[in-house]
């Protein structure tokens, strides 16, 4: 089943987010979910990264709580919300 993580960044966390960025790119390099697209959500300039958006693929909401939990970014206190949501591909 597909689900869509919508993570919003807490207000000052540029800081904690450069530090644990690496951390978090080769956290997804083990491939401990599978993702179908991930990226950061940025600002409406482009300037900076405000959240991230993950589209995957996983057999159950507890899997996805679990590959949140383990995220640097999110040991790292950079996301203030994480929405989880079920996703239906229509089209695409």
């Amino acid at each position: 089943m597909l689900f869509v993580i919508f993570c919003i960044d807490r207000a000052g966390a540029e800081e904690s987010r450069k530090q644990a960025i690496q951390g978090h790119v080769e956290y997804l390099a083990t491939r401990p979910i599978k993702v179908v697209m991930s990226g950061p959500l940025v600002s409406d300039d482009g300037s900076r990264a405000i959240g991230s958006l993950f589209l995957v693929e996983a057999a159950s909401r507890a899997e996805i709580e679990a590959f949140q939990r383990a995220d640097p970014l999110f040991k790292a206190g950079v996301w203030e919300t994480v929405q989880v949501r079920a996703f239906d591909k229509r089209v695409g």
